[in-house]
């Protein structure tokens, strides 16, 4: 199968199955977890990273005081604060790391994961679970035609936009009091 056409029916067939099984309740516990905090710092490895760097650049145009974990400018997290990290296989040691470290600060914990019984999540307050393959099972368990964590990532992005949608209606935020926070330096 090469057709462009069934390539992408597949793959966005792939991606809107992961969406139909992930848990509503989850997606509501990080949504209330999300309007809380005074600061919200997010991280994330590689691809998964580039995802919640987009998640973060949307927090930020509805208005949340949002930061990238490794950018100079993110703040201390403390007590009332939140740490977002992807951790798709379940278990990243420098998720864990720096999930310790926001913890002993005072600061709420949540992952976004494929694999909810992983390590780190034993320490999170809330965990956001997107039942898709990711490179922790792609070579002996594989599920997905796409390579390796492929199908975790555009379920994340897809999911991130929807989650936003979310928060936007409850926030009382709109298109234009977002748009209004986007950089005009570009």
């Amino acid at each position: 199968m090469t057709d462009l056409g069934d390539l992408a029916a597949r793959a966005l067939g792939e991606v809107s199955a992961c969406l139909y099984k992930t848990d509503e309740a989850e997606l509501e516990a990080l949504i209330s977890h999300l309007i809380i905090p005074r600061r919200i710092a997010i991280y994330g490895c590689g691809r998964e990273g580039l995802m919640m760097r987009a998640l973060c650049m949307r927090l930020h145009h509805l208005g949340l005081d949002v930061h990238m974990v490794g950018d100079m400018t993110t703040p201390p997290l403390g007590e009332g604060d939140l740490f977002l990290a992807s951790c798709g296989p379940g278990y990243l040691a420098t998720v864990d790391s720096l999930a310790r470290t926001a913890k002993a600060a005072g600061a709420a914990i949540a992952v976004i994961t494929a694999e909810p019984d992983g390590a780190t999540i034993r320490l999170c307050d809330a965990v956001l679970t997107i039942p898709a393959q990711t490179m922790a099972r792609d070579e002996d368990q594989p599920t997905s035609f796409l390579p390796m964590g492929s199908l975790f990532e555009a379920a994340q992005f897809m999911l991130f936009e929807i989650l936003v949608i979310r928060l936007r209606d409850r926030m009382g935020e709109t298109a234009e009091t977002m748009r209004a926070r986007h950089t005009n330096l570009e």
